[in-house]
């Protein structure tokens, strides 16, 4: 929590985003009750895409394109996302092959399944994992764009071409394709690339008050202006969930209370987790207890458990899970990199950073920050998986 680069608001709103996909789906499982809500699903992950384009702009966009820092980068983001996902697969393929149980979001067959686990499946909410992925493969060219803009500036323009193209062609929407939500992720990373040149700039109360609202109307605007917009999908809405994105980054007072409050980022803790697994863990409690409670504490129940359950999965498969893998990965980078430097190279790379330690401590101006940056760029990048900025 210590970290610098840890933002507890958007932390916060990746939790309320969470939540609001939990309660898109009550209907799903419950749909006697589904008429009686508003349900703003589709909302909640186009917000998770571009913060998952900002903190990936945020996290990296400031280091050396270098093979060892991409390869880190890939390594950690495919920690993150793939076992716990994989779990999620096979519980969801399981539920799938009980008779008479009738599974809502079924996973069918043997092609089906093999599609899923090769990211390319759509059961349920697995479809907006592979648009992820295929954003993780593509992010490091524009890495290489947010380091050197003047040297890449025709990808630049390519970028922004498709997304002119996307929103002519009306192309964001449903599907597991990157093509259609690539707005939402280039959007967010824009807006992560912007936050560290907005650091002279302290939001107000208003600026917290603002942000609150543009949250409140971006999730209800389509139900409570349905003739205005019926659609969400779209470049209107990639733009609006960037800003919000921007906005809540700063931490403005009372948004910040709001969204950074602990039970809130508890919440954005266990998203991931809650996200993939709380279909199939309320469907089992309203099988088990439809018959025992009514249908209102049932509901209680289910999210409850949901909670509870997406808690357990967090601790037990998502962080060890992630965990084992980057440090593996680690230990076999360490040893690539003794093997290829010769003795007399990191015996050099030694005194450099003593030198570099002593003019800090005799408060020489040549320490600057970049030398401290080169300095931490030149050391395998440490992340134990507890990144808490996602998507």
């Amino acid at each position: 929590m210590s970290r610098p680069d840890y933002i507890p608001s958007l932390d916060g709103l990746r939790g309320l985003a969470a939540l609001l996909v939990v309660q898109a789906h009550i209907g799903l499982i419950f749909p006697s009750t589904a008429q009686h809500l508003m349900t703003m699903g589709s909302e909640a992950v186009g917000l998770f895409f571009a913060l998952s384009g900002f903190l990936m702009a945020h996290l990296y966009g400031s280091r050396p394109v270098t093979r060892e820092n991409v390869l880190d980068f890939l390594v950690s983001r495919f920690a993150r996302i793939y076992p716990v996902y994989l779990a999620a697969v096979l519980l969801v393929a399981m539920l799938s092959g009980m008779q008479d149980l009738n599974f809502v979001q079924p996973i069918n067959g043997g092609t089906d399944f093999v599609r899923h686990v090769f990211l390319l499946g759509s059961s349920g909410v697995f479809w907006s994992i592979p648009p992820e992925i295929q954003f993780y493969l593509l992010f490091p060219v524009l890495w290489l764009c947010l380091a050197r803009p003047h040297r890449h500036s025709a990808v630049i323009a390519g970028f922004a071409i498709v997304v002119v193209v996307d929103g002519l062609l009306e192309l964001p929407g449903p599907g597991i394709l990157l093509l259609s939500k690539l707005p939402y992720f280039l959007f967010g990373a824009l807006a992560g690339a912007l936050h560290s040149h907005l650091e002279r700039w302290t939001p107000s109360a208003l600026t917290g008050i603002f942000t609150l609202v543009l949250l409140a109307v971006f999730f209800t605007y389509r139900h409570v202006l349905p003739n205005f917009s019926p659609e969400f999908w779209g470049l209107q809405s990639a733009a609006a969930a960037a800003v919000i994105v921007a906005l809540v980054a700063r931490q403005p007072p009372i948004a910040a209370r709001i969204l950074a409050a602990a039970p809130v980022r508890f919440l954005g803790t266990i998203s991931f987790s809650l996200y993939l697994f709380h279909v199939p863990i309320m469907f089992l409690v309203h099988r088990a207890f439809e018959t025992l409670l009514p249908e209102p504490a049932l509901i209680a129940a289910a999210l409850f458990v949901a909670v509870g359950g997406a808690w357990f999965l967090h601790e037990t498969i998502e962080v060890p899970s992630r965990r084992l893998l980057v440090t593996l990965w680690q230990h076999h980078r360490s040893r690539l990199v003794s093997r290829q430097i010769p003795a007399e190279g990191i015996e050099q790379a030694i005194l450099d950073l003593q030198e570099t330690e002593k003019r800090l401590l005799g408060g020489t101006p040549s320490a600057t920050t970049g030398d401290l940056r080169e300095a931490a760029d030149s050391a395998v990048i440490q992340d134990d998986g507890n990144e808490k900025l996602r998507a």
